[in-house]
């Protein structure tokens, strides 16, 4: 998949930089009132595709950083659960243990629910 990107952009960036080469004729461009460029066409637009090629990249490790940061958080949610969860079992069975001396064997509850039952 990385190989069919790349020839993509790289055909794409071939064919910007052949029609930048073919466009050599001086223009001006307005910025701003009172602020204006005069270059080459295709030094104009190789500078906009360079821009554009930043604000690409710029805004493909933004996205980045904002899923890492919310898979990270969610990690850390997972993972206060999962100590909740591990104490509340290490406390019931600190329970089971402590309740189990009370209760009956089982050979002994179940001898004495089948002579109930056969009375």
């Amino acid at each position: 998949m990385k190989q069919i990107n790349f020839v993509i952009i790289f055909t794409f960036c071939l064919a910007l930089a052949l029609f930048a080469i073919e466009n050599t004729e001086t223009v001006t461009i307005h910025i701003v009132p009172n602020v204006e460029v005069t270059a080459p066409l295709a030094v104009e637009l190789l500078v906009a595709i360079g821009l554009g090629g930043l604000l690409a990249w710029l805004f493909g490790v933004w996205s980045q950083l904002q899923t890492k940061f919310v898979s990270n958080s969610e990690v850390k949610q997972k993972n206060r659960q999962i100590k909740e969860l591990e104490n509340q079992v290490t406390k019931y069975q600190a329970e089971v243990k402590s309740l189990k001396h009370i209760l009956p064997p089982a050979s002994d509850s179940l001898a004495s629910e089948a002579q109930a039952i056969a009375q």
